[in-house]
């Protein structure tokens, strides 16, 4: 008979898993006939719609039911969160941060909190709240998965939980269900906890550096160097030479001046005391009132030692740059032995004198003389410039005279005369126009004493005119205006051919074609005069009537150069109209009957008359 009644169990665990397990026997222990298809084949068939001619086509079975407890069995949201308490009794800790994981299980949407235990904390850990639905508010609402997320608070049972961050799972979870999830946040620490974490005690371990040793080795050994300070680019300062000690016994410093004779400061022999110099401070040193307290070994990290003293490269000190140029045969030796350098060459620090700045003036501004304009450039209180002494009194009252015409394109001014005075004292020229009367021009003083430019020279080293520029022929260029020297003097031309070196060719054959073309002329006025013998008794007898009456004619020195002045050829004679001319513009009485003679006797001709014999009756 049949005794077994039950249905066989559909559930099995394998491995912890939950499996589904396809009873083989059925209620009364028959056994169950045993599907030969698989179960994909029995998916496929149960999915297959089949296509009916006629009529509607079965609905497909629905999909196997499967229970929350299943589908969602050891499906877990892990949260990272903590919360803060506060410790009134302690004078340690103010508050605590105490760190916790919050789990959430989908499969029945309990909850719970544990923190992970910390050792020796002396606090109860472990699992706060026990796996449970936890209320959410006084209406009966219990937290479901939607409700949490990071950077959120949430409050159990009185406790304010801060929730940082959760596991990959969580988040993928969250945002496949369309949650979108806030930035995780910074774990916040306990500050105690932290304290806790540092070592209690910090160990040096004590040198095996001996001083002793030190002190018996190094004893009396000194390492001297030889610096300068270069302290020239702030005011009133100057480049310094100094000697620097270096005690090898204890890795002392010290800086000495090296004081010369009549150098002007006070002779104190130390720059800096004998001391050990810092390298490299401590940041917390940088507030150390070394005024008052001596730097120990907490507050610097390294020190001056003798691998910082190297011959040519700058030190820097107490502020100062010194740099190292020389040092004494013991500390060659001792850099050669200890360190291996054995090229320490002593380097010239000896500063060259700059060469002197070349004085640039200004521009010429054009009022007086360039020199005297300079003079203001060199002082406060301008001097006048300095004279050639010797000069001025070798050649004191020697003047240089010629006489020149005017280059004008104005016809008036073609007949115009001009004497040209060059003192050699002073290298000064000044121009006279003899006065012709009625001619509309004023004579006199053209030009006062001055020294004349070249042109076309610079005008801040002018080139003035010289004696040897001045010669028959010459172009003169005064100040815009063209002069065309026509004659010179006896004393010039004596002064030439004493001083032949410093005059051109060209100017002593113009003299010597000016010479010779006066003695040419001369032969001829003799061979006239000799012609005329009979009449020369009456004309000398005429020109001394006239000298006696005519003594006190205003006019007797210039009525000679006058009439030189329009011969330009030099051949004593002019014509007639111009002879009237200038003894108009003299007033010489011509009206009277002597004079009448006296040019009568002088005329050669129709149109010329030899005004030599007529100006000596009016000369001296």
């Amino acid at each position: 008979d049949k005794t077994a009644f039950h249905r066989s169990q559909t559930l099995g665990y394998r491995n912890g898993y939950a499996v589904v397990r396809r009873p083989t026997v059925g209620i009364g222990g028959e056994r169950l006939q045993v599907n030969q298809l698989s179960q994909a084949e029995l998916d496929e068939l149960a999915n297959k719609a089949p296509v009916l001619t006629y009529g509607q086509p079965k609905q497909a079975p629905p999909a196997e039911f499967i229970p929350a407890h299943v589908a969602f069995d050891k499906k877990v949201l892990k949260f990272d969160a903590y919360f803060q308490e506060d410790v009134p009794i302690s004078s340690e800790e103010h508050y605590r941060i105490r760190q916790v994981k919050i789990y959430y299980y989908l499969e029945d949407d309990s909850m719970s909190v544990v923190e992970p235990v910390v050792e020796n904390s002396g606090i109860p850990q472990g699992k706060l709240i026990k796996r449970q639905r936890i209320a959410k508010n006084d209406v009966g609402d219990h937290y479901h998965w939607k409700d949490l997320n990071r950077g959120i608070n949430i409050t159990i049972y009185g406790k304010t939980f801060r929730i940082v961050d959760c596991d990959q799972f969580t988040q993928v979870y969250l945002e496949s269900q369309g949650i979108e999830l806030n930035p995780p946040e910074k774990m916040a620490l306990d500050p105690y906890t932290e304290l806790r974490k540092q070592p209690l005690r910090k160990y040096v371990t004590p040198s095996d550096f001996d001083q002793l040793k030190q002190f018996l080795t190094f004893d009396k050994q000194v390492l001297r160097f030889y610096a300068i300070w270069d302290d020239t680019d702030s005011m009133f300062g100057e480049c310094r030479t100094y000697i620097i000690h270096y005690y090898l016994m204890d890795g002392t410093v010290e800086i000495r001046e090296v004081h010369e004779r009549n150098d002007g400061r006070d002779p104190f022999p130390l720059l800096m005391n004998r001391q050990r110099m810092p390298k490299v401070l401590t940041e917390n040193a940088k507030n150390f009132p070394q005024c008052v307290l001596e730097i120990s070994d907490q507050e610097v990290l390294e020190w001056y030692t003798a691998k910082d003293f190297i011959v040519g490269k700058p030190l820097t000190i107490l502020g100062r740059s010194f740099f190292i140029y020389d040092c004494d045969p013991f500390t060659r030796q001792f850099y050669k032995e200890k360190f291996g350098i054995s090229d320490l060459p002593r380097i010239d620090v000896s500063k060259q004198e700059p060469p002197p700045i070349k004085q640039e003036l200004p521009p010429y501004n054009g009022y007086g003389l360039v020199e005297d304009s300079a003079q203001n450039c060199f002082a406060l209180i301008p001097k006048a410039p300095k004279k050639d002494i010797v000069k001025m009194l070798v050649n004191d009252n020697k003047v240089l005279r010629y006489l020149a015409a005017l280059e004008s394109p104005i016809p008036e001014d073609k007949d115009r005369r001009f004497i040209f005075s060059y003192f050699l004292a002073t290298d000064m020229i000044s121009i006279f126009e003899p006065p012709v009367r009625n001619s509309g021009i004023i004579g006199g003083k053209y030009l006062g004493r001055t020294k004349v430019v070249k042109p076309y020279s610079v005008v801040e080293n002018p080139i003035y005119y010289g004696p040897s520029d001045f010669f028959v022929g010459a172009i003169i260029d005064v100040f815009g205006h063209r002069f065309v020297i026509l004659d010179i003097d006896e004393y010039v031309r004596k002064y030439m051919e004493s001083n032949a070196a410093q005059y051109s060719p060209e100017a002593l054959s113009s003299i010597q074609n000016h010479v010779q073309k006066q003695e040419a002329s001369a032969p001829e006025l003799e061979n006239k005069q000799a012609k005329e013998e009979p009449g020369m008794q009456e004309l000398e007898s005429l020109i001394d009537t006239i000298q006696k009456q005519l003594k006190d004619y205003s006019c007797k020195d210039n009525i000679r150069e006058a009439f030189q002045a329009h011969d330009k050829e030099a051949s004593g004679y002019v014509d007639r109209e111009m002879f009237f001319k200038i003894c108009e513009s003299f007033n010489v009485p011509i009206d009277e009957s002597l004079v009448k003679e006296l040019i009568r006797m002088c005329s050669h001709g129709e149109d010329r008359i030899d005004y030599y014999n007529f100006v000596r009756a009016f000369s001296n």
